[in-house]
């Protein structure tokens, strides 16, 4: 009887959405509540640790990212409008929020001083437009949009959203045009949201990454010059993919495995962390903590890649693929900059 009481019991909970709902949000409280006590308990450490980097001009610069803002249908990978408003407002009094070529400039620069922190979005879903970019854009807080071409051009849903039985709108060319016209930075998160570090294919690689990289530029009427790898995990990152990138004139890509920029270092690779909808998450990441400076940076001039491509270009891996732009046979040398030629005078 008791074990049919239990029974009965439990049926009940689990029948009823609100008891999972309440039961989240109450172990969301604590983790919040754990996070900002571990936080609060190493604040003398960060504090002093902050004084030394602002003595020395060495205060890394951050870069975090976003994917969906919105408050019905929620997920995994979004968050609700008040919680990314929050997370604007406590980064606007704590930070200097600049664009990614700034970042850049400030970590070549040998020297930084300033609290620093980009924002980016990856993917393209529509209903960033209705609230998230339009603060970003009245705000004037500068920021980068990073889009799978092929799932605008043919409207396509994730399949990451399928796979959870939903149909989640992305994005427009017509919509990404007027994001340009604002001021967002348009990027490229190659052509079919795949996985790069399982590709070896010099021509897979080219498609997704510089032909798609091409065919959006000529879409929006503007230089696409940042790249963000999809997971953006060690993992799924490829140290080919850096190489064609910097043949061809892009300023940057962007990780995704939680760290941040330290000054003097590669400032091409931009490291970034997760948008994590929990405030008390993103005060933790932000205000050095050691585990984020313990983070193991990716580096692509040393990675280990059985990749082989051509010496001097790689236009020639470009032939035969199908791509409704065609990619001249001097593709990488109109754009191509040298390897530390980024404005500093910005």
């Amino acid at each position: 009887m008791k074990g049919l009481a239990y029974s009965k019991t439990a049926l009940r909970f689990f029948s009823y959405p609100k008891a999972f709902k309440t039961s989240r949000l109450s172990m969301q409280h604590w983790k919040a509540k754990l996070i900002d006590a571990y936080r609060l308990s190493t604040v003398p450490y960060r504090n002093w640790k902050l004084r030394q980097m602002m003595k020395t001009g060495q205060v890394p610069v951050y870069s975090l990212f976003y994917h969906r803002v919105a408050n019905e249908t929620p997920t995994p990978w979004t968050m609700t409008e008040k919680q990314f408003k929050q997370q604007i407002d406590w980064l606007s009094d704590h930070f200097e929020i600049v664009d990614l070529q700034e970042c850049q400039r400030r970590i070549n620069s040998g020297f930084n001083d300033r609290p620093t922190v980009s924002l980016t979005f990856d993917d393209g879903y529509a209903e960033n437009c209705e609230f998230a970019l339009p603060m970003l854009i009245e705000r004037r807080l500068p920021v980068c949009y990073f889009v799978s071409l092929d799932f605008i051009t043919q409207q396509k849903y994730f399949p990451h959203d399928v796979e959870l039985g939903l149909e989640l709108p992305v994005n427009t060319i017509e919509s990404l045009r007027a994001l340009d016209l604002s001021g967002v930075e348009i990027g490229a998160h190659t052509r079919t949201h795949i996985d790069l570090g399982k590709v070896s294919d010099p021509e897979v690689l080219a498609d997704e990454v510089i032909v798609a990289s091409k065919e959006l530029e000529d879409l929006i009427g503007r230089k696409v010059r940042y790249f963000a790898f999809p997971y953006g995990q060690y993992g799924n990152l490829n140290s080919a993919v850096f190489k064609m990138l910097r043949e061809h004139g892009f300023l940057g890509a962007c990780s995704a495995y939680g760290g941040w920029n330290e000054i003097g270092e590669d400032a091409f690779h931009i490291e970034r962390i997760h948008g994590d909808p929990n405030l008390e998450r993103i005060k933790n990441w932000l205000s050095f903590d050691p585990r984020i400076a313990s983070v193991r940076s990716f580096n692509y001039n040393r990675a280990r890649d059985n990749i082989k491509l051509p010496n001097k270009s790689i236009a020639e891996v470009f032939e035969g693929i199908k791509s409704p732009v065609t990619i001249p046979e001097n593709f990488a040398s109109p754009h191509s900059v040298p390897q530390n030629s980024l404005d500093t005078t910005s």
